[in-house]
């Protein structure tokens, strides 16, 4: 009975997460104006979710320029022009915190730079070549894994609180098997997909375990920087978009930093394609 009330939220949460799963796994698979579309929409989800989340004066106003940034931002990310991209989304940030009052500037910024940089970073890796779906395969298994496996660790295990004056619910045992568990899962998923694809990933297996720890670490970071942003405005959630989870942004939080970090780190590597700057470490 103990065990049991531990995971009363957890058939809302299967449901809910394996229709999020399906969904994300088809928008990868198809590629092209699909996976935009979809990881598009959900940037502005984002917005939407974090306008609300921090209230304040001309709402629309801001909802509506930032809209404009975001949806700018993630059409010339689309056609390879990121630097412009960039550009259109930091006249989007500077045109959102003009809008909006004081003591909200910041947070109202920080919510373009929130959404927007969703959607270039996935844009960007999923067009990487040859390993753009498998990047973002790659941070889908390890985001999953981490929030299954700290979900279960933290509920049965329980223990010692992580951050109980931002995120109560998080210890110590889930955030450690979490990144122990999304690692793994990462991991196995490259293997696999070498093996389907007949294509390796250059790097040996234990810098992709470490490459996981790390991105499961910033995930979680993630996690909580979302959760510390609702505790500034006393919410609870993000939206009530979906069932046992909250928002679209409650379900995305730990998945936007590092998509952020693992594009970034891409990037900055010096190969052709962010994707291949991610997986060749030989």
């Amino acid at each position: 009975m103990a065990i049991r009330a531990r995971l009363t939220d957890l058939g809302p949460r299967v449901v809910s997460g394996l229709v999020l799963v399906a969904g994300a796994i088809l928008t990868l698979l198809a590629g092209g104006l699909i996976f935009f579309l979809a990881w598009l929409a959900a940037a502005f989800m984002v917005h939407l979710e974090w306008q609300r989340l921090i209230g304040g004066t001309r709402f629309t106003a801001r909802l509506a320029v930032g809209t404009l940034a975001v949806v700018g931002t993630g059409f010339l990310t689309s056609i390879n022009n990121v630097d412009l991209a960039l550009f259109v989304l930091g006249l989007g940030v500077l045109a959102t915190a003009w809008l909006a009052e004081e003591g909200r500037k910041t947070w109202s910024a920080a919510g373009i730079i929130y959404a927007g940089s969703l959607i270039v970073s996935v844009a960007v890796l999923r067009d990487s070549f040859p390993f753009g779906a498998r990047a973002v395969g790659w941070l889908f298994a390890v985001v999953w894994g981490t929030d299954v496996t700290a979900y279960f660790a933290g509920r049965l295990i329980g223990g010692p609180k992580f951050a109980p004056q931002i995120s109560p619910s998080k210890t110590w045992a889930g955030t450690l098997c979490g990144m122990i568990g999304g690692s793994c899962l990462g991991t196995l998923f490259l293997v696999v997909i070498a093996q389907v694809t007949r294509l390796d990933t250059p790097a040996p297996l234990m810098v992709l375990f470490l490459l996981g720890l790390i991105t499961s670490a910033v995930a979680q970071a993630g996690d909580l920087f979302e959760s510390w942003a609702k505790r500034c405005f006393g919410v609870k959630d993000s939206g009530g978009l979906i069932p046992g989870h909250g928002g679209l942004m409650d379900r995305l939080d730990g998945f936007i930093a590092a998509a952020v970090w693992v594009a970034i780190l891409g990037a900055l590597r010096g190969f052709p394609s962010t994707a291949e700057g991610l997986f060749h470490w030989m």
